[in-house]
């Protein structure tokens, strides 16, 4: 060999870490909860009770319906969905999304209108890079999902926040929308219903944010994946319903409405004015990043028109009952923490934000330090609000079975108990 000369020679490398990346770990729901879960105790005494994440798939009582396991292993046993699949997904996939999302509209969508991705996750990384042009900012909503935030970084998209209004039950604030954006403002983006504050946005509401949007000239990017999965008085409305007024990006999955999240298969779709999509070359951007990237695997894309077409009523109706008892449960039991306040009850999606009077407890600063402490004494996790933009909140999940919850709720106020201040 000859002389290693160079970089190797100096004791240094050509290679290194990505400052960027550093910085979007932060953004990160699973990076911070791991923090949080590294103060659990090893050798405590209780099991770990998960409030801090949307997957309910562990509970049996979530389990998800014998249509789809079934349709997910005649697909394998079929020996006909061991291919490669098409970039846009297989046509079958793509007509039944077709067919499922335009149940609630006034138009019918075509199979040409649907991108197959791997999971909800993926959607948002495809939509964020194709929007992504130099100088170009989104609108993201604070609290929000900060998966946005981090595939906006990392795509060198600039993020800028709009506030939601407790005391408005959670409503966009619009006016403050029509501040913040400009002439390279490209999207804004809506969950709906939402991850994290747990409500479910009106017909009249998602009216005034279309009409916002036209004014402004962008598209809405509907995150949709807790679609249907609603318990209270407002009815879940699609975003797409406004599609003749404003462009609109609909992301959705099968992760929560069917409770498997690890299956990885969700959808864009696209809705707007005829042509808007194709005419700005939307579209072919969204076509290059989906073949540079994965597909959804071809059994499960194959198990999507059974899945679609065939889950009975009652295994929705069974998961948003089990849903409503676990939000009435967690609202009622939260309301007798002195330290936490619930400005608006939970009616949607699998969460709840609370806010966290730290001037009531003696030795807990804020959010951050309360959740690795409640982790710490009482093996129970809790997402800190200052990982979705508002400090000193908490967002909450009651998607578990519900005696489990009773008992990580109170377990919760032994600790606010334990840790008040105490009058003189």
């Amino acid at each position: 060999m000859g002389d290693d000369g160079g970089h190797a020679a100096a004791g240094r490398w050509g290679f290194g870490a990505n400052a960027l990346l550093a910085g979007i770990s932060a953004s990160s729901i699973r990076a911070v909860l791991n923090v949080v879960m590294s103060e659990v105790r090893e050798d405590g005494p209780r099991p770990v009770l998960p409030l801090a994440h949307g997957d309910p798939a562990c509970f049996s009582c979530f389990r998800t319906t014998s249509v789809a396991e079934e349709a997910i292993v005649d697909a394998v046993r079929s020996g006909n969905f061991n291919s490669y699949a098409s970039t846009q997904g297989i046509v079958p996939a793509r007509c039944a999304i077709a067919k499922y999302l335009s149940r609630d509209l006034p138009h019918k969508l075509s199979p040409d209108d649907i991108f197959v991705t791997a999971g909800c996750s993926q959607a948002i990384e495809i939509v964020i890079s194709a929007l992504a042009s130099p100088g170009a900012n989104i609108l993201l909503p604070r609290p929000g999902y900060p998966f946005y935030l981090a595939r906006s970084a990392f795509s060198g998209l600039e993020a800028r926040h709009f506030d939601l209004l407790p005391d408005k039950g959670w409503e966009i604030d619009l006016e403050a929308v029509e501040a913040l954006a400009d002439e390279n403002t490209v999207a804004i983006v809506l969950v709906n219903p939402s991850n994290p504050c747990g409500n479910v946005f009106s017909h009249q509401h998602l009216a005034k944010v279309a009409e916002t949007a036209k004014k402004l000239g962008i598209l809405v990017i509907a995150d949709e994946v807790y679609g249907h999965l609603t318990f209270g008085n407002v009815p879940f409305t699609p975003m797409a319903a406004f599609g003749k007024i404003v462009p609109v990006l609909t992301l959705g999955s099968i992760s929560k409405r069917w409770v498997v999240p690890g299956w990885r298969l969700g959808w864009i779709a696209k809705c707007g004015p005829d042509g808007v999509f194709e005419h700005n070359k939307f579209v072919d951007n969204v076509r290059v990043l989906l073949n540079i990237t994965t597909d959804p695997a071809t059994f499960i894309q194959s198990a999507v028109p059974t899945i679609l077409e065939n889950t009975e009523n009652e295994f929705f109706q069974k998961t948003v009952d089990i849903l409503k008892k676990a939000a009435d449960i967690c609202y009622d039991k939260l309301k007798e923490i002195d330290c936490i306040t619930c400005p608006h009850k939970p009616e949607g999606s699998m969460f709840v934000m609370v806010k966290l009077n730290v001037s009531h407890l003696e030795d807990i600063h804020d959010d951050t330090e309360f959740c690795s402490m409640l982790a710490k004494e009482e093996s129970v996790i809790v997402l800190p609000g200052v990982s979705l933009g508002l400090k000193n909140w908490l967002r909450v999940t009651f998607a578990i079975e519900p005696s489990s919850l009773e008992e990580a709720l109170g377990r919760l106020k032994s600790f606010c108990n334990r840790h008040a201040k105490q009058s003189k």
